[in-house]
Protein backbone atom coordinates (compact mmCIF):
# COMPACT_ATOMS: atom_id res chain seq x y z
CA UNK A 1 0.00 0.00 0.00
CA UNK A 2 2.70 2.63 0.66
CA UNK A 3 4.39 1.74 -2.82
CA UNK A 4 1.38 2.21 -4.54
CA UNK A 5 0.87 6.26 -2.47
CA UNK A 6 4.72 6.83 -3.50
CA UNK A 7 4.54 5.87 -7.24
CA UNK A 8 1.17 7.84 -7.62
CA UNK A 9 3.05 10.71 -5.84
CA UNK A 10 5.72 11.17 -8.70
CA UNK A 11 3.48 10.91 -11.14
CA UNK A 12 1.52 13.63 -9.85
CA UNK A 13 4.59 15.60 -10.02
CA UNK A 14 5.85 15.83 -13.31
CA UNK A 15 6.53 18.85 -15.13
CA UNK A 16 8.95 21.41 -15.97
CA UNK A 17 12.00 22.75 -14.04
CA UNK A 18 12.90 26.62 -14.26
CA UNK A 19 16.39 25.73 -15.98
CA UNK A 20 14.00 23.38 -18.17
CA UNK A 21 11.64 26.38 -19.20
CA UNK A 22 14.40 29.03 -20.24
CA UNK A 23 16.60 26.43 -22.05
CA UNK A 24 12.97 25.75 -24.01
CA UNK A 25 12.48 29.38 -24.18
CA UNK A 26 15.71 30.74 -25.43
CA UNK A 27 16.02 27.80 -28.05
CA UNK A 28 12.21 28.87 -29.15
CA UNK A 29 14.03 32.51 -29.17
CA UNK A 30 16.72 31.81 -31.70
CA UNK A 31 14.39 29.89 -34.14
CA UNK A 32 12.24 33.13 -34.35
CA UNK A 33 15.30 35.05 -34.69
CA UNK A 34 16.32 33.18 -37.48
CA UNK A 35 12.70 32.80 -39.34
CA UNK A 36 11.64 36.01 -38.76
CA UNK A 37 13.80 37.49 -41.79
CA UNK A 38 13.28 34.63 -43.73
CA UNK A 39 9.44 35.05 -43.62
CA UNK A 40 9.86 39.19 -44.35
CA UNK A 41 11.87 37.95 -47.59
CA UNK A 42 8.98 35.56 -47.90
CA UNK A 43 6.45 37.95 -48.07
CA UNK A 44 8.40 40.63 -50.28
CA UNK A 45 9.18 38.00 -53.08
CA UNK A 46 5.46 37.00 -53.12
CA UNK A 47 4.70 40.37 -52.96
CA UNK A 48 6.81 41.18 -56.00
CA UNK A 49 5.98 38.36 -57.89
CA UNK A 50 1.84 38.61 -57.61
CA UNK A 51 2.65 42.61 -59.47
CA UNK A 52 4.63 40.87 -61.94
CA UNK A 53 2.07 38.06 -62.57
CA UNK A 54 -0.35 40.39 -62.74
CA UNK A 55 0.97 42.84 -64.90
CA UNK A 56 2.22 40.36 -67.29
CA UNK A 57 -1.28 39.07 -67.74
CA UNK A 58 -2.29 42.78 -68.26
CA UNK A 59 0.41 42.76 -71.26
CA UNK A 60 -1.28 39.90 -72.72
CA UNK A 61 -4.70 40.92 -72.83
CA UNK A 62 -4.09 44.30 -73.97
CA UNK A 63 -1.66 42.72 -77.03
CA UNK A 64 -4.54 40.15 -77.94
CA UNK A 65 -6.87 42.68 -77.24
CA UNK A 66 -5.58 44.84 -80.05
CA UNK A 67 -5.26 41.70 -82.46
CA UNK A 68 -8.77 40.35 -81.98
CA UNK A 69 -10.58 44.03 -81.72
CA UNK A 70 -8.52 44.99 -85.05
CA UNK A 71 -7.68 48.68 -82.96
CA UNK A 72 -4.95 50.18 -80.94
CA UNK A 73 -5.33 49.15 -77.49
CA UNK A 74 -3.95 51.18 -74.97
CA UNK A 75 -2.70 50.23 -71.12
CA UNK A 76 -1.97 52.83 -68.90
CA UNK A 77 -3.03 54.45 -65.41
CA UNK A 78 -6.17 57.08 -65.80
CA UNK A 79 -6.63 59.97 -63.88
CA UNK A 80 -10.15 61.42 -62.94
CA UNK A 81 -10.55 63.25 -65.95
CA UNK A 82 -10.29 59.70 -67.95
CA UNK A 83 -7.01 60.85 -69.18
CA UNK A 84 -3.30 58.28 -69.11
CA UNK A 85 -1.23 59.72 -66.52
CA UNK A 86 2.41 58.84 -65.41
CA UNK A 87 0.94 57.34 -62.21
CA UNK A 88 2.19 53.97 -62.45
CA UNK A 89 1.10 53.01 -58.71
CA UNK A 90 -2.52 53.58 -59.44
CA UNK A 91 -5.06 51.30 -61.13
CA UNK A 92 -4.68 49.94 -64.27
CA UNK A 93 -6.94 50.49 -67.25
CA UNK A 94 -7.16 48.72 -70.63
CA UNK A 95 -8.88 50.40 -73.27
CA UNK A 96 -9.67 50.70 -76.99
CA UNK A 97 -8.50 54.21 -77.96
CA UNK A 98 -10.55 54.47 -81.27
CA UNK A 99 -9.43 58.41 -81.56
CA UNK A 100 -5.36 57.56 -80.21
CA UNK A 101 -5.37 60.24 -77.81
CA UNK A 102 -4.53 58.71 -74.49
CA UNK A 103 -8.32 59.31 -73.07
CA UNK A 104 -10.63 56.87 -72.19
CA UNK A 105 -13.95 58.45 -74.25
CA UNK A 106 -17.28 56.49 -73.15
CA UNK A 107 -19.05 58.56 -75.73
CA UNK A 108 -16.64 57.68 -78.72
CA UNK A 109 -18.11 53.55 -78.02
CA UNK A 110 -14.54 53.67 -76.38
CA UNK A 111 -14.51 50.84 -73.83
CA UNK A 112 -12.64 49.11 -70.78
CA UNK A 113 -11.41 45.66 -71.43
CA UNK A 114 -9.46 44.92 -68.11
CA UNK A 115 -8.78 47.17 -65.08
CA UNK A 116 -6.10 45.82 -62.65
CA UNK A 117 -6.20 47.25 -58.69
CA UNK A 118 -3.05 49.98 -57.16
CA UNK A 119 -0.22 48.80 -56.16
CA UNK A 120 -0.65 47.74 -52.46
CA UNK A 121 2.11 49.47 -50.38
CA UNK A 122 5.77 48.47 -49.44
CA UNK A 123 6.17 47.66 -53.37
CA UNK A 124 6.47 50.31 -56.19
CA UNK A 125 5.45 49.82 -60.16
CA UNK A 126 8.45 51.80 -62.75
CA UNK A 127 7.81 52.48 -65.87
CA UNK A 128 10.09 54.29 -68.25
CA UNK A 129 10.47 58.09 -67.09
CA UNK A 130 7.41 59.95 -67.74
CA UNK A 131 5.59 57.69 -70.12
CA UNK A 132 1.95 57.77 -69.81
CA UNK A 133 1.06 54.28 -71.65
CA UNK A 134 1.63 51.39 -73.40
CA UNK A 135 -0.42 50.96 -76.34
CA UNK A 136 -0.32 48.17 -79.17
CA UNK A 137 -1.79 48.19 -82.89
CA UNK A 138 -3.74 45.64 -84.64
CA UNK A 139 -0.60 43.86 -85.89
CA UNK A 140 0.57 43.08 -82.20
CA UNK A 141 3.58 45.31 -82.47
CA UNK A 142 3.64 48.56 -79.60
CA UNK A 143 3.27 52.06 -81.59
CA UNK A 144 3.58 55.50 -80.67
CA UNK A 145 5.88 57.35 -78.07
CA UNK A 146 6.63 55.13 -75.43
CA UNK A 147 5.13 52.02 -76.15
CA UNK A 148 8.26 50.06 -75.18
CA UNK A 149 10.03 50.41 -72.33
CA UNK A 150 10.81 48.24 -68.86
CA UNK A 151 8.46 47.61 -65.96
CA UNK A 152 9.95 47.22 -62.96
CA UNK A 153 8.39 46.30 -59.74
CA UNK A 154 10.15 47.26 -56.62
CA UNK A 155 10.03 46.81 -53.26
CA UNK A 156 10.61 49.73 -51.17
CA UNK A 157 12.82 47.24 -48.68
CA UNK A 158 15.06 44.88 -49.75
CA UNK A 159 15.50 45.96 -53.54
CA UNK A 160 17.66 43.29 -54.39
CA UNK A 161 14.27 41.48 -55.03
CA UNK A 162 12.98 43.93 -57.83
CA UNK A 163 12.06 42.23 -61.39
CA UNK A 164 11.05 43.83 -64.56
CA UNK A 165 9.22 43.04 -67.80
CA UNK A 166 10.64 44.37 -70.76
CA UNK A 167 7.90 45.33 -73.14
CA UNK A 168 10.01 44.90 -77.12
CA UNK A 169 8.90 47.03 -79.99
CA UNK A 170 7.89 43.58 -81.60
CA UNK A 171 5.26 43.73 -78.89
CA UNK A 172 6.65 40.43 -77.25
CA UNK A 173 7.56 40.95 -73.20
CA UNK A 174 10.47 39.55 -71.38
CA UNK A 175 10.39 38.71 -68.00
CA UNK A 176 13.88 39.49 -65.82
CA UNK A 177 15.57 36.86 -64.36
CA UNK A 178 18.30 35.34 -62.29
CA UNK A 179 21.10 34.60 -65.02
CA UNK A 180 24.00 34.47 -62.63
CA UNK A 181 22.42 33.25 -59.58
CA UNK A 182 23.72 36.06 -57.39
CA UNK A 183 20.10 36.65 -55.69
CA UNK A 184 19.49 39.74 -58.23
CA UNK A 185 17.03 39.65 -61.32
CA UNK A 186 18.61 40.66 -64.34
CA UNK A 187 17.45 42.05 -67.86
CA UNK A 188 18.45 40.09 -71.29
CA UNK A 189 21.32 41.46 -71.70
CA UNK A 190 22.28 40.99 -68.60
CA UNK A 191 22.51 44.14 -66.61
CA UNK A 192 20.99 44.14 -62.98
CA UNK A 193 17.56 45.49 -62.38
CA UNK A 194 17.81 49.12 -60.80
CA UNK A 195 14.75 51.09 -59.70
CA UNK A 196 14.71 54.81 -59.37
CA UNK A 197 14.32 56.23 -56.45
CA UNK A 198 11.20 58.22 -55.93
Amino acid sequence: MLVRLHKKNKLSQRGFTLVELMVSCSVLLVLIMIAVPNFNEFITKFRVDSQITQLHRLLLITRNSAINYNQDVTLCPLNESLACTVNWQNELSVFIDFNDNGILNPNSNEKVIKVKTAVKSGVQLQYGLNRNKVKFSATGRTTGWGSNGTFKVCPKKDVQFSRAIIVATSGRFYLSSDTDDDGKDENRSGAEIVCRTE
